[in-house]
């Protein structure tokens, strides 16, 4: 499935990334990239596959225990199975999903598949994250914002170079919606040699994505209460009964606006 706007000249984030999780939709400039990516930092798929629990374990407890009916999942990335109004969805029919991109592909692909139940609603952006204003104008034709809403930002954040401006972001996002809202964020992190070269590889392709610290993924919660276990690997996001899984270099954590 092609687009006469997609570039097939120059990675996408959103096909690399579909690439490591053995996905289809990706061309071979995406898994030139993957490949470097994968030499440079073996570890990256499990990355890849890290984040994925992650954001369905989260989801489906904002959905289930905490009531949360609406999310905004910015950074959507290419549809697999079990995306953000799948597992919302499954837990409450009646939940009404927003996702944000900016890739073409994705674009494609969600105008075509992000389908909802006949109770709840998804919609879909195309807008990039450094627009925080217009994600929230747009948002605002399908999530009400007087009630609590979950921003979902998985691997997103390294986007923004800067990260005082990507704290900015967030601060904005949250400004906007109620106490009992949620934040959930999942992001790389400089935490090893081969994460750190990594970076340099992205970079050096012309698709740079900027690493954070442990710390400074905890920022993006200050003012936040976090949700058991706090900011950790997201492996180690309340992993499986007896399991103590490998730290990657990537981290997360869950926090509710009071």
């Amino acid at each position: 499935m092609t687009d006469a706007n997609i570039d097939v000249s120059r990675p996408s984030s959103a096909r690399v990334w579909n690439y490591l999780l053995e996905g289809t939709d990706n061309f071979a400039v995406d898994r030139e990239l993957g490949e470097a990516l994968r030499s440079a930092n073996p570890g990256i798929v499990a990355v890849a596959r890290a984040q994925r629990r992650f954001l369905i374990q989260a989801v489906t407890l904002l959905a289930g225990e905490r009531g949360i009916r609406q999310f905004l999942d910015i950074g959507t990335g290419l549809p697999t199975a079990d995306n953000t109004h799948e597992v919302a969805q499954r837990v409450a029919p009646d939940s009404r999903i927003v996702y944000v991109d900016n890739d073409p592909l994705v674009l494609v692909h969600a105008r075509a598949l992000l389908t909802s139940s006949p109770e709840g609603a998804t919609a879909y952006i195309d807008s990039d994250v450094a627009d925080p204003e217009r994600i929230l104008r747009e948002a605002a034709r399908t999530l009400d914002f007087s009630r609590p809403v979950a921003l979902t930002m998985i691997g997103i954040l390294g986007n923004v170079a800067d990260y005082a401006e990507a704290r900015s972001i967030v601060r904005r996002l949250l400004d906007a919606v109620p106490p009992g809202s949620y934040l959930v964020v999942s992001d790389g992190t400089s935490t090893s040699a081969q994460s750190v070269e990594s970076q340099r590889v992205a970079k050096q392709s012309g698709h740079p994505y900027n690493l954070r610290t442990p710390e400074e993924i905890g920022g993006f919660f200050d003012g936040l209460d976090l949700l058991e276990p706090g900011v950790v690997s997201t492996s180690r996001w309340r992993p499986p009964p007896g399991t103590e899984p490998e730290a990657l270099d990537v981290y997360c954590a869950v926090g509710r606006k009071p």
